[in-house]
C-alpha cells in the first residue's frame, strides 16, 4: 500500500517487481537505443525526469506513430507516474507493431497482471513461453497470475516446474513450498522450506514460511541454527529470521526474548516502506463528510441489481479468513478470497480525477451519475467471475481493506450485504505486530500505527452502522470461538440463507488459499490465540495509547 492507498491481490510483491524489472533490463540490453532524440528521452527517464521524459517521447512519436522503442519507453514512464491504463493502450501497441519485442511483452503481461485482467496476462506469458519455455521469469510471472486467478493448483505445478529446473535456488522453494501449503499440502511445503534452508542455512523466509506453518514448534536446535544464521545473515533474511525467532521464544514462553525479536524484525522492515497514518485518519473523515445517510439514500437505486455479493471486512488477523472459511462450506457460497476489484476502481476514479483536475477520492464519488454507478457494479460482478468458478448464488469478498469503501460500494451495488468481523483490539493489533505480510498491512509495523489504524477503522464503522442502520452485519471473533454453532446460525440467518453443518466443520474444507490465516482454518475453532497478547501486555503501552476510546468501545453495535 503506496501512503495513499490499500493494497492487496493481485499486484505484485516487492520481489515479483524486482523480477519484472531484472528481466526488463536483460530483455531491453538486447536491443539498445541508437536514436539520438531516444536516447535523450531514455536518459532523461532514467533520471528520473518523468514529465521530461513524456514530453520528448511524445512529441517523437507524432512524426514515428508506430515506433516500438518509443511506445515501450512512454509506456515506463506513464508506469512510473502511476498512469496503468495510459500505459496498457501504449504496449498493446508497441507489440502490435513489433511482436517479437519480448522485454514490451512481459510488461504487457505484468501490467495485465496488476490490472487484474488475468486471462489476458495468461495468454501473453503463454506467448513469450511459446518461444522460450523455461524462462524462469515468465513461468515466475505466469505462476503469481495462475495464483490470483484462483488456479491454485496449476500455480503449484508451475512453481514446481521451475525448482525441478533450479534446483539450488533456495528463495524458489520458499516460493514452491508456500505453493503447496496454500493448496493444504503442508508437509510436503515444509519439506520444500527444510530444502531451501539445506542450501541456505541462513535463508530468513524459509525460517518464517516455517513458523507460519503453525504445525509444530521449533527444537532447540532449530532456534540455536536461527541464532547462529543471524550473524552471517543480510538485512532481509535479519528481518525475517527475527520475526520467527520471535514466534519460536514465544512458543516457548519466553516472552521478553520474543517480544524484543519482534520489535527488531519490526524496525527493520517498517524503513522499507511508505505509510502516512494521518493519510487514514483524513479518509475516513472524507467518507463521513460525504456518505451520509441523505446521499446514500438519495442514490439508494442507482447501482447493478445483484444480491450475489458477501463484503467480508474488518482489519487483518481478526478472523476475516475464518469466517470466509465458514461461509465458503455452504453449498450456495463461493470463497472467492481477497478480490483487488474494488481498489482497482478506486485507483482509477482517483487517476481519473487527478488527470481532469476533479476532487480527490472519495469525494469525485459525488460527480458520477446514477448510470456510471450501475456500470461500475456490472462491472464488478463480470471482473470477479474469474475467481469464481463454482458459480454458486453468492460469492464472499474479503479483501480487508473494502471497510474504506463501503459508501462506494452501497452505491454500486445496493443489494451486497456487508460482514464485519471484529476481535479485541490488543489481540488483533498484537497479532498484525508478530506477523510479516509480503504486502499490505502497511499499519502494521509500529504498535502506535497500528492503534491509530484501528481506532480510525472502529471509527469509519461507527458511521456506516449510523447512516446504514441495520444493513452491517457483526460478527465477534471472541463470542464466535465461544459458541460456534450459535454464531454461525446466526450469521447464516441474517445472510437470510438456511443453516447447513458443513459451515461447522469449516475444517474439512479443502479449498486451496493464500492467506496469513491459512493454516489456521484448516483446524477446527480453539481459543489458544484469544488472550496471547496478554503474554506482552508490559510492551504495549504505545498500542494502548494509540488506541484511545476503541480499547473500550471496539464491539461497536452489533446487529
Amino acid at each position: 500500500m503506496p501512503t495513499g492507498r490499500a493494497h492487496s491481490d493481485p499486484a505484485p510483491t516487492t520481489d515479483e517487481v524486482a523480477i519484472v524489472a531484472a528481466a526488463t533490463a536483460t530483455l531491453r540490453n538486447r536491443r539498445p537505443l541508437r536514436n539520438a532524440r531516444l536516447k535523450e528521452a531514455a536518459n532523461a527517464f532514467h533520471a528520473g525526469r518523468m514529465d521530461e521524459a513524456e514530453h520528448l517521447l511524445s512529441k517523437y512519436l507524432e512524426q514515428r506513430v508506430g515506433d516500438a522503442s518509443a511506445l515501450f519507453l512512454l509506456a515506463e514512464t506513464a508506469l512510473k507516474l502511476g498512469r496503468k491504463e495510459r500505459a496498457l493502450d501504449l504496449l498493446a501497441r508497441c507489440v502490435a507493431a513489433e511482436p517479437g519485442y519480448e522485454a514490451a511483452r512481459l510488461v504487457y503481461a505484468n501490467t495485465l497482471y496488476q490490472l487484474n485482467r488475468l486471462e489476458e496476462a495468461l495468454a501473453e506469458l503463454e506467448h513469450l513461453l511459446g518461444a522460450d519455455p523455461h524462462n524462469i521469469l515468465y513461468l515466475d510471472l505466469k505462476a503469481a497470475a495462475l495464483g490470483a486467478s484462483a488456479r491454485h493448483r496449476d500455480a503449484m505445478l508451475c512453481r514446481r516446474q521451475i525448482v525441478t529446473r533450479h534446483a539450488n535456488a533456495p528463495e524458489l522453494w520458499v516460493k514452491y513450498g508456500k505453493a503447496l501449503s496454500g493448496i493444504g499440502e503442508r508437509e510436503e511445503g515444509a519439506d520444500a522450506f527444510r530444502r531451501a534452508i539445506a542450501l541456505n542455512p541462513s535463508c530468513g523466509s524459509a525460517w518464517w514460511a516455517l513458523a507460519d506453518l503453525k504445525t509444530w514448534r521449533f527444537s532447540d536446535a532449530e532456534i540455536a541454527a536461527m541464532e547462529s544464521a543471524l550473524a552471517r545473515a543480510g538485512a532481509n533474511d535479519r528481518m525475517y529470521l527475527h520475526f520467527a525467532l520471535g514466534s519460536a521464544h514465544g512458543d516457548t514462553k519466553a516472552y521478553a526474548k520474543s517480544f524484543d525479536h519482534i520489535a527488531r524484525a519490526n524496525a527493520m522492515k517498517r524503513p522499507t516502506i511508505r505509510y502516512d497514518a494521518d493519510w487514514l485518519s483524513a479518509q475516513v473523515a472524507s467518507c463521513k463528510r460525504l456518505f451520509t445517510r441523505e446521499f446514500l439514500e438519495r442514490h439508494a437505486c442507482s447501482g447493478a441489481v445483484s444480491t450475489a455479493p458477501i463484503f467480508v471486512v474488518g482489519l487483518q488477523r481478526a478472523g476475516s479468513t475464518l469466517v470466509e472459511q465458514i461461509l465458503g462450506s455452504h453449498s450456495s457460497i463461493e470463497a472467492a478470497g481477497e478480490l483487488p476489484d474494488i481498489t482497482l476502481l478506486v485507483e482509477n476514479l482517483a487517476g481519473t480525477a487527478g488527470l481532469n483536475g476533479g476532487p480527490p477520492y472519495p469525494d469525485a464519488v459525488a460527480m458520477l451519475d446514477d448510470g456510471s454507478l450501475r456500470q461500475f457494479g456490472e462491472n464488478y460482478l463480470k471482473t470477479t467471475r474469474v475467481r469464481r468458478p463454482l458459480n454458486r448464488p453468492f460469492f464472499v469478498d474479503k479483501n480487508p481493506y473494502n471497510f474504506l469503501h463501503l459508501g462506494l460500494i452501497r452505491l454500486i451495488l445496493p443489494g451486497a450485504r456487508i460482514v464485519d468481523v471484529r476481535r479485541h483490539p490488543l489481540a488483533c493489533c498484537w497479532s498484525n505486530f508478530s506477523a510479516h505480510y509480503e504486502s499490505g498491512a502497511l499499519f502494521a509495523y509500529r504498535l502506535g500505527e497500528l492503534g491509530r489504524a484501528y481506532a480510525d477503522y472502529v471509527e469509519l464503522m461507527a458511521h456506516y452502522d449510523s447512516v446504514l442502520p441495520g444493513r452491517i452485519i457483526r460478527v465477534i471473533y471472541e463470542d464466535l470461538v465461544a459458541d460456534p454453532d450459535a454464531e454461525i446460525r446466526r450469521l447464516l440467518a441474517q445472510l437470510e440463507l438456511p443453516f447447513e453443518p458443513a459451515c461447522l466443520t469449516f475444517h474439512t474444507n479443502a479449498r486451496a488459499m493464500n492467506s496469513v490465516s491459512a493454516e489456521q482454518v484448516r483446524k477446527p475453532i480453539f481459543r489458544e490465540s484469544i488472550d496471547r497478547w496478554r503474554n506482552y501486555e508490559p510492551w504495549l503501552a504505545p498500542l494502548k495509547s494509540a488506541l484511545g476510546p476503541a480499547i473500550d468501545n471496539w464491539r461497536g453495535n452489533q446487529q
